[in-house]
């Protein structure tokens, strides 16, 4: 026996680094395509497998970081090898939980029978099933999750993980089920958070967290907007339910929302009279900072709760306008009947998506009335009062675009 022989574990881990240096500067193009096959899935194997011994070890490593003076071996860990804190005490959590709570769940991923992705997922289920389990049971779902990992990835993992009483006990599944779904929405409203922060450049960017429900309500909403959209170059989702959360804001009923200040809400939009009908000229919105263009406030008159504010020379009010410059319900209703479709040329979004535009702008005097109103997509919409655009009224009653050269 070899007194300074190295252990077992620091002999494997130069024997793997000493295999990847003869490798290093090998170029996998020139390998035969099934060998490029075998080589990814059995790295794919031996990664999980490493990954594995690393948490077993870092299990056993607090030692490591008390000689050290850290809060615990993944502060340690995150420090010297300049890795995400967060993710580091992830780590450290599976690492525990494979070690201690369900090594059946650690000997497959040691076995490189379940990836690491899966094994987070899984690990996770069991830790929320109810602590006065039968432990015969947490066994039983523990072997079946482990046994699903062959088949399935961890999306499909997790939501026969939160199901899994309903496999191998169905007769208290529903009731658990309940109960857990009860935990999870009250967590979802006690953490569900939104965020506007301004970037200085016209933009504000939202972050936030929502429940579950409130989300899929909120994309089913945005999709309503954005589903039966026709351009010419397909616009990337992100970007298309950007554009719908902007209409849905301009369709909201401001006489629905909550007063404050002793009314509902209400924007007023202050502007020159003289700026009010040139293209290059920018309008105030009563209570901010926030400035829009002459343009932008020519739209929205004619949909959204704006009165507009029309200034003088000395900055007197010429014209206080009413919010009633938008069209009422009544009239929405019978310009969809009209109309059908917006009247976009060769446009067929249905009048249900469209928004009612003033086909004589309310700065020219226009009127609230079917025969000046007009039903318009969004898209044709924006097109209608941007100044790069000219408009020309059809026979049939149409609208052709042509961009100003």
């Amino acid at each position: 026996m070899l007194v300074n022989a190295p252990h077992p574990v620091l002999a494997c881990a130069a024997a793997i680094e000493a295999a990847l240096s003869e490798v290093v500067d090998t170029n996998p193009a020139f390998m035969p395509t099934s060998a490029k096959a075998d080589a990814l899935l059995a790295l794919s194997r031996l990664e999980v497998q490493l990954t594995a011994l690393r948490l077993k070890v870092m299990a056993a490593a607090e030692d490591a970081a008390v000689d050290a003076g850290a809060r615990d071996v993944a502060a340690w860990l995150a420090h010297e090898s300049r890795e995400v804190p967060t993710a580091c005490r992830a780590e450290l959590h599976l690492a525990v939980a494979l070690d201690a709570r369900w090594t059946r769940l650690g000997t497959a991923v040691a076995d490189g029978v379940v990836n690491l992705a899966q094994a987070r997922v899984i690990a996770r289920a069991l830790d929320e099933l109810p602590g006065d389990l039968d432990p015969a049971l947490l066994v039983q779902a523990e072997k079946y999750l482990v046994e699903a990992a062959k088949e399935y990835r961890p999306d499909q993992l997790r939501v026969l993980g939160r199901r899994i009483l309903d496999v191998i006990a169905p007769e208290i599944g529903e009731a658990e089920e309940a109960k857990q779904l009860a935990r999870e929405e009250e967590r979802a409203w006690e953490t569900a958070s939104f965020t506007l922060t301004r970037r200085g450049d016209g933009t504000t960017r939202l972050s936030g967290l929502l429940p579950d429900a409130a989300a899929t309500r909120l994309a089913t909403y945005l999709d309503a907007f954005t589903s039966p959209r026709q351009q010419a170059a397909p616009t990337p989702q992100h970007r298309a339910r950007g554009h719908a959360f902007i209409a849905l804001l301009e369709h909201l009923d401001p006489a629905k929302l909550p007063a404050h200040g002793g009314d509902a809400t209400t924007v007023m939009v202050t502007i020159n009279h003289d700026a009010l009908t040139r293209d290059l000229a920018a309008a105030g919105l009563v209570g901010t900072d926030d400035k829009i263009t002459a343009a932008q406030a020519r739209r929205l008159a004619c949909t959204a709760q704006i009165i507009p504010v029309v200034l003088g020379g000395k900055s007197e009010i010429l014209d206080l306008g009413r919010t009633r410059r938008h069209f009422s319900p009544a009239q929405r209703k019978a310009l969809r009947l009209r109309d059908q479709n917006c009247r976009g040329e060769n446009c067929t979004i249905r009048a249900q998506w469209c928004e009612a535009h003033h086909w004589q702008p309310w700065s020219k005097s226009g009127n609230t009335n079917l025969a000046d109103g007009i039903l318009l997509c969004s898209h044709h919409h924006h097109r209608a009062h941007d100044t790069r655009y000219s408009t020309e009224r059809m026979p049939n009653g149409d609208i052709r675009f042509h961009r100003r050269t």
